[in-house]
């Protein structure tokens, strides 16, 4: 009795053990490669199957997932041949199980030493200066690289991104140099331009006000003018209206002894002004002659158009 319970309970621990090897349970976005007899049977996805006891055994599993890899840190040499240290991170899936289980035996492995090869390769052709602007060159051109070689392997690889680029110190020294002096001439520029605009405008006032100046100036000699044209203007209507006055008179009964009278004034006050002035003076025949003088500007009178009143 005791020996049939055992054979029952060593059964049952046989059944167990062929169930747990048969009965699989595959997780999502994951991937088991199944050998049947130590060759490629199947690729079981996501799910539950069952096994052919004692004939197929998982050999790979695989996650499908997007993963990251780690890239050390290398030292590359620039074009211009300066030593720079460079990491990076590299993104990959598994596109094809099959492939991945027997293309190559670590593909992880393979990637990273195909990534720090291309990137020394990428890092050759471009200088200093431009390896920090051209981040996104590099990258796309390791990718492209990676691409060709993974499509046997079942792999995908979908980016990778430079972390660091590190220069040595004294080429760090000398670029923060650089970068002052830069600083340092984009300033005295922007200097020298506030000080060119404040002078262009310092003259361009100057010019202005010399223009306004010379406007006033102009227009106040155009006023002086027209004043002493008008004053001209009136002092000829004043001495036009009194000799028009004078000439009415001679025309009226004692103008014209008014006016030998009023020559024989000017006549004496003259010639007393003119003894004043010199102290040589030569003297015609007849300057005692007032009368004679008298008739000679009455004559001048008569000739300029005004004629005497005649006596009745």
């Amino acid at each position: 009795m005791e020996g049939g319970i055992f054979v029952v309970i060593v059964l049952a621990l046989i059944v167990l053990l062929v169930i747990a090897k048969t009965a699989i349970v595959v997780p999502q976005q994951s991937a088991y490669v199944v050998e049947r007899l130590g060759k490629y049977s199947s690729t079981l996805d996501a799910g539950f199957h069952v096994l052919v006891p004692f004939v197929d055994a998982i050999r790979y599993k695989h996650d499908l997932k997007e993963s990251a890899v780690d890239i050390p840190e290398q030292v590359c040499i620039t074009r211009d041949n300066v030593q720079v240290h460079v990491d990076g991170v590299l993104y990959m899936q598994i596109l094809n199980p099959e492939r991945a289980s027997y293309g190559i035996s670590d593909y992880q492995f393979a990637l990273t030493q195909l990534a720090q090869t291309a990137l020394r390769s990428e890092i050759g052709k471009i200088e200093l200066d431009r390896t920090f602007e051209a981040r996104t060159s590099i990258n796309a051109q390791v990718v492209n690289e990676l691409d060709k070689a993974s499509e046997p392997w079942g792999v995908k690889v979908l980016r990778y991104e430079i972390k660091n680029i590190t220069p040595p110190k004294d080429v760090l020294n000398a670029m923060e140099k650089q970068m002052r002096a830069e600083r340092e001439k984009r300033a005295m520029i922007l200097t020298s331009e506030g000080e060119r605009d404040a002078a262009i405008n310092q003259a361009e006032g100057e010019k202005q006000q010399v223009i306004k100046a010379s406007e006033a100036k102009k227009q106040q000699q155009i006023n002086e003018a027209e004043g002493a044209a008008s004053a001209i203007l009136a002092i000829a209507r004043a001495t036009a209206d009194g000799l028009r006055t004078v000439a009415e008179s001679i025309k009226v009964p004692g103008g014209q002894e008014a006016v030998q009278l009023r020559v024989a004034e000017q006549y004496i006050a003259k010639f007393g002004e003119l003894a004043k002035s010199s102290n040589t003076l030569v003297l015609p025949a007849s300057v005692s002659d007032v009368g004679s003088m008298i008739a000679l500007a009455m004559n001048a009178v008569r000739q300029s158009g005004v004629s005497p009143p005649v006596k009745s």
